[in-house]
């Protein structure tokens, strides 16, 4: 009977065991789960973000990218001429006198989109300008004198001519009457005007080499759809390549410069960026009218007025340097030195039809000096107004807000030949500068992404502390029980050998006294 009750105990205290081994197998699955939220759970994030943020036809990113909820301005600042006789005649420096800003509202809107099957999307850009007379300082029938560009382009061009085609050239220009400076309005100098040397290469030029555009203006034909076919990658194949041009008009590669690396298109838009980024992450922006990658490295980090962390990158102050102080830069020098740009400047007359254009920040920030103190009127520059900067959210890589800063000048080279402009010497002239970019984004943008930048790792300590501190207490308590449960055991099976000993030893005692009688 004895045997059985203590057969009885062993079994409950085996099972009562047993149930706290598993609480303790459980209590340890919790913590190996929370070491796998601290190491992997950003990852899982990271993965949702790339295939949300991926350009799929239908999801609101898609809707988002193919017609952006933002509006775009661009302000324009036109150097008006005064004493453009006195320059001419008189050997005078310059005096000129910014006007503006002229601000235009623009719609951005991606069209005839085609999703290809190797990961890309092929669209084509279509700009809207509308000029918002409430925000600008001046009117477009404003007038203003500036250098006449097609005049001064073509004089340029032929100063390594034969001698007979500039006198013949100047005799044109007499029969003509082209003067180096003209009077036209800020919208005719922006958006296009009757050129008579243009009306002339129309009728005259071969048709292999006529221009692609029968007026002239620094902005013309960019108000509408453009031409050109860019193809950008997904990010549904490979995020790595999210946003970046893949081609553009068919190209991979500009035919301009000389090396391969500086012909590369492999640049975004400025609107996406592949996700993310760190501080040391160096991007790209291809514009065509700028010929080349801009590149742009990392400034600072900055916070939205939504509450948006976001990384601030510029152009390295160097990325317009000389040859000799920048030796990266001798890919853009085709024809080599002496004739390469100088500092602060960029030669894009390669692409813009051998019209001798040159680039720069405005009001030459990063430029030399000289070339600002070379004419009167234009303020030294200053980094908060004239700096090219993009705003960038690293983990999605969406631009927050930008500014686009660029200054166009015209590089005369004086030609004694051509009576016009024999006076005229060489002088790299501003013509206009614009700042084009966007504030911010509209808040339901912003507030999705504040839930994606800071729900996670809320939500990562949140369930780091809740599965250690669980799982720590669950184990403590199981270990507690599981010793306490043993040491009774323990003492049960003592207790019990101890009562078997003394019945044996009254039974012997009793069988002796027995055998006395």
């Amino acid at each position: 009977m004895y045997g059985k009750k203590n057969k009885l105990c062993t079994k409950l205290s085996s099972a009562f065991l047993r149930k706290w081994w598993f609480a303790i197998a459980f209590a340890l699955c919790l913590i190996i789960l929370g070491i796998l939220v601290t190491c992997g759970f950003m990852s899982v994030v990271r993965l949702v973000i790339d295939h949300q943020i991926a350009l799929r036809n239908g999801t609101q990113t898609f809707g988002w990218w193919a017609k952006p909820p933002v509006e775009p301005m661009i302000k324009v600042y036109v150097y008006n001429v005064t004493n453009a006789d006195d320059f001419l005649n008189n050997g005078t420096k310059a005096v000129l006198d910014e006007l503006g800003p002229y601000v235009y509202a623009e719609t951005w809107e991606r069209e005839n989109i085609v999703e290809n099957d190797n990961g890309t999307i092929t669209f084509s850009m279509k700009k809207t300008f509308v000029f918002r007379e409430d925000l600008s300082n001046g009117l477009e029938d404003d007038v203003v004198i500036v250098p006449n560009i097609p005049m001064l382009s073509a004089t340029s061009q032929s100063k390594n001519a034969a001698r007979f085609l500039r006198l013949a050239m100047a005799s044109i220009m007499d029969i003509l009457k082209i003067k180096p400076f003209v009077e036209v309005s800020v919208g005719q100098l922006l958006w296009g005007y009757e050129d008579p040397l243009l009306k002339l290469a129309k009728d005259v030029v071969p048709k292999e080499q006529k221009l692609p555009y029968e007026e002239f203006g620094l902005m013309y034909g960019k108000n509408g759809t453009s031409k050109d076919r860019v193809t950008i990658f997904s990010g549904t194949q490979d995020i790595t390549k999210y946003g970046l041009i893949d081609r553009f008009n068919g190209k991979t590669h500009l035919p301009h410069w000389l090396t391969e690396e500086c012909n590369r298109l492999n640049g975004s838009d400025g609107s996406i960026f592949p996700p993310h980024m760190t501080t040391d992450t160096k991007l790209h922006v291809y514009d065509k009218d700028l010929c080349r990658l801009l590149p742009l490295v990392f400034e600072k980090e900055i916070i939205t007025k939504n509450g948006v962390k976001g990384y601030r990158f510029t152009p390295p102050e160097n990325v317009f340097d000389d040859v000799e102080s920048n030796m990266e830069n001798s890919c853009f020098c085709p024809a080599g030195p002496p004739s390469c740009a100088p500092k602060g400047l960029f030669n894009v007359s390669l692409c813009q039809y051998d019209s001798p254009i040159m680039l720069s920040f405005p009001h030459f920030y990063l430029a030399d000096d000289t070339f600002r103190t070379a004419v009167e009127g234009i303020s030294p520059p200053e980094k908060e107004k004239h700096q090219f900067y993009l705003d960038v959210q690293p983990d999605m890589g969406t631009t927050l807000s930008a500014r686009v800063g660029v200054q166009i000048n015209l590089a005369v080279s004086q030609v004694v030949d051509i009576k016009q402009v024999a006076n005229f010497p060489d002088i790299v002239f501003p013509i206009m500068w614009f700042s084009e970019g966007i504030d911010g984004l509209p808040d339901e943008v912003t507030n999705l992404m504040n839930l994606a930048a800071n729900i996670p790792p809320k939500a990562r300590i949140g369930l780091m502390i809740g599965l250690f501190v669980l799982g720590g207490l669950l184990l403590m308590i199981a270990v507690f029980c599981l010793i306490r449960s043993s040491h009774r055991q323990s003492t049960l099976h003592l207790e019990g050998s101890n009562y078997l000993a003394t019945a044996q030893v009254d039974l012997a005692k009793k069988k002796a006294k027995e055998n006395k009688q």
